[in-house]
């Protein structure tokens, strides 16, 4: 099974710059290192990034919600399976020559029935311990539920006389006529003469008495053919001839052999969902004696692949990139789990990131992750291509309000000039159409537009939601605004933070309006250095960086309190 690509991925509730950040180093990791690199994104795309993404003709990342390893990363996919119809004597050899102890049967549409195994097979010819009359415990076994078409199959041998219902599975009881005529009547009469099915030799009596009784068939063996008179009165009698070329003791065996494997199914095996997270197959699968175990597609329920303990020794794991973010409190759901290779961004260090191995940290002080991408380009003397170009420019422009956001660098200035110049886009132009593409709180509801980028920070042992929006003009807040306060109430129940907050930027003044939920003394204390708008909305003139304004002051707030209770 060929391995996944490395994965290079943003931040949930991912900003353009996490998005384009995770295109460009995407690209960066293939052009350069010749890596099998592929960019992917664990939340919504918005709508100006889409907007980007429409003008540089890059597709969207790849959504990845979860990479916690599963049932489907493990499993088997090139998987030797078997009918419901098919004979438990092809079924046998299929197993036997790939040394099987176990195979999933499935149906014409590929959904799983069951997963028989060799073990079970066999009980099936065993004779059964029945505490019954001696009547009893001799039909029970000689009762086998096959069709004609499988007996004749499975001796290899040919029939005569034949109707038209060779196909059809019935139950038959097979009697071995080995006795006189009289002993080997008295026995057969004991059953329905519809299900008999005689078995002999070279004994045209025998042959005569199952035509008289009205067999449903003549099995004869040792590569023997009856008269072409008996089989003329079969014909006449409506009773099949089978002719086998083993010797009876064989013919017997074989024949039992001809039930479909359906009739060894059972509901009483484990198989697991195509999600179920390892953690959970792990325990489930630790005292099971199965030899092998189904994964299965949630919906359809048909067959994924197939596991055997010996699969769980050496579990492949995602391997990561992180871009934009340094914290797993912030990373794809399962990142813990995962290999994570690398982490580029230009966020404080917080959190509880560890790795097993040594890996490539960069953190560098500028104002975009993108500016850090242009920078891995131009030190590796290469350039990116022009839509890769485009995306790595909006990623700059959004995260710097187009080189106004105090966390600007010169660094920041200087590549954006040299990728505006591979892209061939008018920055000015370019930064009035980006923010034009798309009002989050025109065009989201509340609940989305409060998620399109939101961070969730732990202080002091507090747990505060900080989400930034940008806007052209503030008149949509106003209209929105009770909506929007529902909206936070909302996320402190969902999620269990102490405190929520929505800095909507106006980018045409540099200014912005703190909406706030949670906590009295947080918001008593934003009220003392803030001015307040309306209740629980305050004015912040001149703060538009969520990470060099926003939340240095919410720190510091928190700090300065006593720990939640």
């Amino acid at each position: 099974m060929a391995a996944d690509p490395i994965y290079v991925i943003g931040h949930r509730n991912p900003d353009t710059d996490a998005i384009c950040s995770a295109i460009g180093y995407a690209a960066f990791l293939r052009d350069v290192r010749g890596m099998d690199a592929e960019a992917a994104c664990c939340g919504e795309v918005s709508v100006r990034t889409n907007w980007v993404l429409h003008q540089a003709g890059v597709k969207a990342p790849k959504l990845l919600l979860d990479v916690r390893p599963t049932a489907a990363t493990i499993c088997r996919r090139d998987v030797l399976t078997a009918g419901p119809e098919e004979m438990f004597l092809s079924v046998y050899r299929k197993m036997s020559e790939k040394n099987f102890r176990s195979i999933p049967v499935v149906d014409e549409a590929g959904r799983l029935l069951g997963l028989p195994t060799i073990q079970e097979m066999a009980q099936l010819f065993l004779p059964p311990d029945i505490q019954n009359s001696q009547e009893r415990r001799d039909a029970v076994n000689r009762e086998i539920r096959t069709s004609l078409n499988n007996i004749v199959a499975a001796v290899g041998g040919e029939a005569m006389g034949a109707d038209g219902e060779l196909d059809r599975v019935q139950d038959l009881v097979l009697v071995v006529a080995a006795s006189s005529v009289e002993t080997s009547r008295k026995r057969a009469s004991l059953f329905p003469t519809e299900q008999l099915a005689i078995l002999t030799g070279d004994r045209p009596e025998i042959h005569a008495l199952a035509i008289e009784m009205g067999a449903r068939c003549l099995i004869v063996t040792g590569g023997f053919k009856p008269w072409d008179s008996i089989v003329a009165q079969a014909v006449a009698k409506g009773v099949t001839v089978i002719c086998s070329p083993y010797d009876t003791a064989s013919t017997s065996q074989l024949v039992r052999f001809s039930r479909p494997i359906r009739e060894a199914l059972t509901g009483d095996f484990l198989a697991f969902p195509s999600r179920a997270p390892l953690r959970e197959v792990m325990h489930a699968v630790q005292h099971s004696q199965q030899p092998l175990f189904a994964v299965v597609d949630e919906e359809s329920r048909t067959l994924v692949g197939v596991f055997s303990k010996s699969d769980l020794i050496e579990v492949p794991r995602a391997r990561l990139v992180l871009v934009d973010h340094n914290e797993f409190a912030q990373a794809v759901a399962g990142a813990d789990e995962a290999e994570i290779l690398e982490v580029i961004d230009h966020h404080r260090l917080s959190g509880n990131l560890r790795t097993k191995e040594p890996i490539r940290f960069l953190n560098e002080p500028v104002g975009s992750t993108s500016t850090i991408v242009g920078i891995m380009y131009r030190m590796g003397g290469a350039a990116p291509d022009k839509g890769t170009s485009i995306c790595l420019c909006a990623g700059i422009i959004s995260d710097t309000l187009h080189l106004t956001s105090p966390t600007t660098t010169n660094t920041d200035r200087e590549i954006l000039e040299w990728l505006s110049g591979i892209a061939g886009v008018d920055c000015a132009q370019f930064v009035k159409d980006f923010f034009a593409a798309g009002s989050m709180l025109r065009e989201q509801t509340p609940e989305r537009a409060l998620e399109s980028d939101r961070k969730v920070f732990e202080e002091n042992g507090w747990n505060i939601s900080i989400s930034q929006i940008e806007e052209l003009g503030l008149d949509e807040l106003w209209k929105r605004e009770a909506d929007l306060h529902r909206a936070l109430e909302g996320l402190l129940a969902k999620h269990g933070l102490h405190f929520a907050c929505l800095m909507v930027t106006d980018i045409t003044r540099h200014h912005s309006v703190l909406l706030v939920a949670g906590d009295k003394r947080i918001i008593e204390q934003v009220d003392v250095d803030h001015a307040a708008v309306r209740p629980n909305v305050f004015d912040m003139p001149g703060v538009v960086s969520r990470k060099k304004q926003l939340f240095p002051y919410m720190s510091h707030v928190v700090t300065k309190l006593s720990p939640p209770v």
